[in-house]
Formats: structure tokens, sequence, C-alpha cells
């Protein structure tokens, strides 16, 4: 659930409409508009004075803006709550507990399903202080009441949250924050964060041999969907890219890289890491070739989270 979504709780559903279309409230049809024009135009008018008394927090003219039959769905809960009377309620409960939660709304369009019905979608966006802001995809039934068109339902239809691999890759999790490791030959640093939606993680990679900066990198870790399994791509500033698979064994990952030098050349290794608490792990590498020729281990190095 989203900081958006949780602070404004049951009201989400019922607030909805727009701000300037075509035809803005302040740009009246031409006197030669069809009739259709002009209730679409009349339509888009009551949108901007629903968005206007929502920011002023006029909960009896936003209720006003309903049929007096009205039905508004709290979705969260299953509750109908009919009528204006009671919709005034929920939008001054929803201004006391929300007093800094702003609306901006978009209507992609308007269809007519009789002389007296019509149909709006669109997008309303939810902001406030200290939280992220929120879309949420409406639909929006109006009808035609002595010559007057009111809101009659709301529902919310929400575009489907994005996919994420996040349980996937939870296993690595541990690998986010500062990592380092010094010795007499060199330092090597390892920034690691999650990506939007957690779909990726990403390594930057430094290292520095005496006093001058050697060469860097980037990883990128992520969930194969399609393979079940993760893998990773890495690229460094010397020209050699590689692309690897993981598999864990006990407390150990086992990555099988495959990658291909600056010259041409093509390497393949296995980098074996391991967890040994939350602050530090060791890495080693084997199995190195390159174009075929076996070439010598690394030795095992530890390496520990730096503080921030």
């Amino acid at each position: 659930m989203s900081p958006m979504r949780s602070q404004i709780g049951p009201f989400v559903f019922l607030l909805l409409l727009l701000a300037p279309g075509v035809l803005r409230a302040d740009e009246p049809p031409a006197a030669d508009a069809s009739p259709r024009q002009k209730d679409e135009a009349a339509i888009r008018k009551n949108d901007d004075a629903y968005v206007q008394a929502f920011n002023k927090r006029d909960a009896k003219t936003l209720a006003g803006l309903w049929s007096p039959d009205a039905v508004y769905l709290n979705r969260m809960t299953g509750e109908e709550v009919p009528g204006r009377q009671a919709i005034t309620e929920q939008f001054t409960g929803l201004f006391k507990s929300q007093p800094e939660l702003k609306l901006e709304v978009n209507a992609d369009s308007i269809q007519f399903i009789s002389p007296n019905v019509a149909v709006e979608h669109g997008t309303a966006k939810f902001s406030a202080p200290k939280a992220a802001a929120e879309e949420i995809a409406y639909q929006a039934v109006y009808v035609k009441r002595d010559g007057q068109w009111l809101l009659d339902r709301v529902t919310d239809e929400s575009k489907q949250a994005p996919a994420s691999h996040y349980d996937q890759l939870k296993p690595l999790e541990w690998m986010v924050g500062h990592w380092s490791d010094e010795g007499d030959k060199g330092r090597v640093e390892l920034d690691c964060n999650w990506t939007k939606n957690q779909n990726f993680l990403t390594r930057a990679i430094r290292v520095s041999l005496g006093e001058g900066l050697e060469f860097t990198g980037m990883q990128i870790i992520g969930w194969d969907p399609a393979e079940k399994t993760i893998r990773s791509w890495t690229f460094d500033s010397n020209g050699t890219f590689a692309e690897a698979t993981w598999s864990q064994k006990d407390k150990q990952w086992f990555i099988h890289n495959k990658g291909v030098l600056a010259d041409g050349g093509k390497a393949t290794m296995v980098n074996v890491m391991k967890q040994v608490d939350d602050n530090s792990f060791t890495w080693q590498t084997i199995e190195r070739t390159v174009d075929g020729e076996i070439q010598p281990n690394i030795d095992e190095m530890l390496i520990v989270r730096e503080e921030q």
C-alpha cells in the first residue's frame, strides 16, 4: 500500500473531476455549438468547480455537485454511502484528517450514453506534503437533472501496480549499502542500491591501486523470469563486459561469468560470495580462463560494510 493511499483511505474513489479540458469553463461554447458540445462544456465546468471546492475544503459545495440520490462506493470497505448528506460527512472527515491534501484531475474522455447520461474517464492526482503523489484512474457517471449535470457514481479504475521481482531478489537484499576492502595493493569499494520497483539491484565498483584510480564498473543484478534464475550484467571502464547466472548453495553464492575483454578475448570465471554477517562478506574468484587458457585464482578477500 502506497503512503498516499494509506492516508487517503476510503475517500480515494469519490474525488475525481477535471481541470482544463478542450473547452474550459472560462471559454463557453460558441452560440452555434451543438447540444452535445454544450453538454460536454457544462460537465467540464462542473469538473473545474469540483477541483476548486476540494482544494478549498468546501465539503458542502462538493456534495452539491452530486445528484440527490447519488451513491458513493467505498471500495476499501465495501460500504455504500448514499445521498448528499452522507457524502458531505465523508468529505468533512477527509478534510479534517488531511487538511493539506490537494487534488488535480484530468478527464481523458466524455461519452454520452443517452441525452441525460454521460460517462467520464480520467485520472485524479492526490498530493500532500511529506507524501508521494498518487494517481488514480477513474470512471465517473453524470446524470442530467432539471437541466443540470450532476455526479451520480464514481468507480476506481486504478492502473495495475508495476510488476516487481523483489521476492526473487530478496535473498540478496543484505548487499544494499556501501562496502570496501583495503589491503597493501589497493582498495575496492562497492555501492549497492535497489532500482525503482525493486526489480534490479545495482552495484557501482571502484578499484584503486596505490594513489591512482585503476578502473570503475557497474553491475546490474535482476531476476530472469524466462529462465527462472538470477542474472547479472557487468561493465567496466576498461571496456570489458560480462553476463552471469547466480546460484546459491548453503550460504554461498556461485556467480558463473562469461565475458568479452576489451581486445575481443573471451573470458570465464566463477565468483564465490559468502555472507559472513550483516556487515561483512567474502569474495573469491576461481576457475578463471582467457581464450580457453586457465588463469590463477584470485585469493579470497573480506569486504566490510562502511557506516554512512
